[in-house]
């Protein structure tokens, strides 16, 4: 009996392509790119929504929804009217103008309930908002 070897190919199977060490080092560089711009840096936060509601004279609802990568003890929140990272501390207790809501030339005022604050601004203007 004749030994048959096991490192025959088989006329029927397919050949990989060959490619360039170059082809290889780009779909590597794409792939990590991609994976990289997906991701947000620590203690960083972006917009990912934004919706206007002015059906009301005189009232605009704003509403935005933050995608944020928080450090250990921050969670999401606002400073100078921006989504930021805060002291979770902050949210646990409530005391919202603990986290600089409001631009400078604004004065920040609690809720009675604390469901929230109000941003005055110097011409009497008052932005609310609640969580």
């Amino acid at each position: 009996m004749a030994s048959v070897s096991r490192l025959t190919r088989r006329k029927d199977a397919s050949h990989w392509p060959r490619m360039s060490s170059t082809f290889w080092a780009v779909v590597l560089l794409t792939a990590l790119l991609v994976l990289y711009c997906g991701q947000l840096a620590a203690g960083t936060c972006e917009i990912v929504t934004l919706d206007r509601d002015s059906s009301q004279p005189r009232r605009t609802i704003a509403r935005q929804t933050a995608r944020c990568a928080c450090k250990k003890g921050q969670i999401a929140g606002t400073t100078r009217a921006r989504p930021a990272c805060v002291d979770a501390g902050i949210v646990r207790k409530k005391q919202w103008c603990e986290m600089v809501p409001c631009l400078e030339d604004e004065g920040c005022d609690l809720l009675v309930n604390k469901s929230g604050w109000t941003c005055t601004q110097p011409g009497g203007r008052v932005k609310t908002t609640t969580v």
